[in-house]
């Protein structure tokens, strides 16, 4: 079976590789728009979140078009992603940009600069996020990451996103090397943090509706005092992405340390602001609002977190 699935991908990569950047995104937005009527499952999905989120501000017939343009925009970026991961640093630049990345990391800040955690999420070409590192001299973009269950897909994949220059740290054992590397300085950790974490994750609400959190970002920022940002991925038009960096936000209050909670309601906060402003660029096909099926618990405090508990925080960060 892995060997099924690993000779038709590792063709469709090799083709998509042969082919214009913008010819792969438009191939990718036509598969999207056959998805979107062949696929019930997700759509319906993402009807029914979209439904709940702008249901009282669109009507049924805008937000049809809305899910629409979704899956057509998700095509495109995951078929864009196949190009992007592997292109040359003066390439990239020509289709990726970083806007107010100095309110992440100020240019005169000395080098080795601080290590910064960013919550990111689903937003536009996700993977561009790995490409990063390049526009600040002296860093390295970092995540953690959970392995396909086909180890022939995984290693496909991997051998991709490294060609970036990304740190990539398994959730599962990669606690102690992180730690290391966050200590050592210069490093811009993203995490995944805009989906279902799990039924024992904090649950808060999002778009009003309560859902299972991540409190990845609050507790990595805390574990290791670093600063603590949001970098979105928009897509600005065919094939192009900007990511923009917000000023950070606040993880201590007169001198103590604020609460994993009230820094995850910053982090939604943020989110929810990214998805008003184009809807149709995030993920509406997962199920985020998943009901709780068992009673959740609290993540402890960060001071008392050990490794396994980080990483168990970080569940939900990466695809």
């Amino acid at each position: 079976m892995d060997l099924l699935l690993y000779v038709p991908a590792r063709l469709v990569i090799g083709l998509a590789q042969l082919l214009p950047l913008n010819l792969v995104a438009r191939l990718g937005r036509a598969i999207g728009a056959i998805v979107y009527f062949v696929d019930g499952r997700h759509r319906t999905v993402a009807l029914r979140n979209l439904t709940e989120a702008f249901g009282e501000e669109k009507s049924e017939r805008e937000i049809r078009a809305l899910a629409k343009e979704n899956f057509r925009r998700i095509g495109e970026n995951f078929a864009s992603s196949i190009k992007t991961m592997t292109m040359s640093q003066a390439k990239i630049e020509k289709v990726l940009s970083a806007r107010h990345i100095e309110r992440a990391i100020p240019p005169d800040e000395p080098k080795p600069h601080k290590s910064r955690v960013f919550a990111v999420g689903h937003f536009g070409n996700f993977e561009t996020y790995a490409r990063l590192g390049s526009f600040v001299l002296g860093s390295r973009c970092a995540t953690t990451y959970r392995g396909l269950r086909q180890p022939g897909l995984n290693r496909l994949l991997q051998d991709m996103r490294n060609r970036s220059g990304t740190l990539f740290f398994d959730r599962r054992t990669g606690a102690a090397k992180l730690k290391q590397a966050m200590q050592e300085g210069s490093i811009m950790l993203g995490l995944l943090a805009d989906q279902h974490a799990g039924n024992r994750a904090l649950r808060l609400p999002f778009f009003g509706r309560e859902c299972s959190v991540s409190t990845a970002p609050a507790v990595f920022a805390l574990r290791y005092k670093c600063p603590l940002h949001m970098a979105i991925c928009f897509r600005t038009q065919l094939a192009r992405w900007q990511v923009e960096f917000s000023a950070p936000i606040p993880t201590h209050e007169d001198g103590k340390a604020r609460s994993v909670e009230d820094i995850t309601r910053d982090v939604n906060r943020h989110f929810e602001e990214a998805i008003r402003r184009d809807p149709a660029n995030w993920f509406w096909v997962h199920n985020r609002w998943k009901p709780a099926k068992k009673r959740s618990r609290k993540p402890k405090q960060e001071e008392g977190d050990s490794a396994p508990e980080v990483a168990a925080a970080a569940a939900a960060d990466s695809p």
